[in-house]
């Protein structure tokens, strides 16, 4: 993990972030890599540490004619990524908190007292929630793995471009996944810039920012 970075410099990588929308189609990233960029992106926080992300990595032709259709007027970064990136959120990422705290424990990142209090309450708490929260909470989470994977696939030398703009009711069945479980979030197209992303105005602090 973090051994192929190229770009450590933290005040480069945000502020040199762009969207980028046409890629070099010569440039494919390895599985390898993409799963390295993946799990590093997977140290984003999330609820009781449930990490609730789940990715569909479209990088084969098939799979691209399969998205192309669902991808509204974002179909570029589909035809010329590298990958398209399908952040999914988990509605039932709780069955997996016993592995997750376990493992804690077992590495010593958690005494077993803690783990004991809070399987239990987690366990109690999460599988009852009405499912718009459980939505919600999914998307909190996904979305900030998701800020995560573009900033860290920047530092492995690559452009993604965030997008909201696809057929939210049909992408998860196209791929085959339980669409009552699971919750598209947005989709991440990662690539080598063809065309560089506009850089952007913003607002400043004052402006967004209520002092009490």
């Amino acid at each position: 993990m973090l051994e192929r970075i190229q770009n450590n410099d933290f005040s480069d990588i945000i502020k040199g972030r762009r969207s980028v929308r046409q890629y070099d189609e010569s440039i494919k990233i390895s599985k390898e890599e993409l799963n390295e960029i993946i799990a590093e992106a997977s140290l984003a926080p999330s609820s009781a540490n449930m990490q609730p992300w789940r990715v569909i990595v479209v990088n084969t032709p098939e799979g691209k004619n399969k998205l192309r259709p669902l991808m509204r007027f974002n179909t570029l970064q589909n035809d010329t990524s590298s990958a398209m990136l399908i952040i999914l959120g988990d509605t039932q990422s709780y069955l997996n908190v016993e592995e997750i705290y376990d493992a804690a424990v077992q590495q010593g990142k958690m005494p077993q007292d803690v783990r004991d209090k809070q399987v239990p309450q987690i366990m109690s708490m999460y599988p009852e929630l009405p499912k718009e929260i459980k939505t919600e909470v999914v998307k909190i989470d996904a979305s900030l793995f998701s800020m995560q994977l573009m900033l860290v696939a920047r530092a492995h030398g690559y452009d993604t471009n965030p997008m909201a703009g696809f057929e939210q009711d049909q992408i998860v069945k196209a791929f085959d996944l339980d669409d009552e479980r699971y919750v598209p979030v947005m989709v991440l197209s990662i690539g080598k810039a063809e065309v560089e992303g506009y850089e952007t105005v913003r607002l400043n602090s004052e402006q967004i920012t209520f002092w009490r």
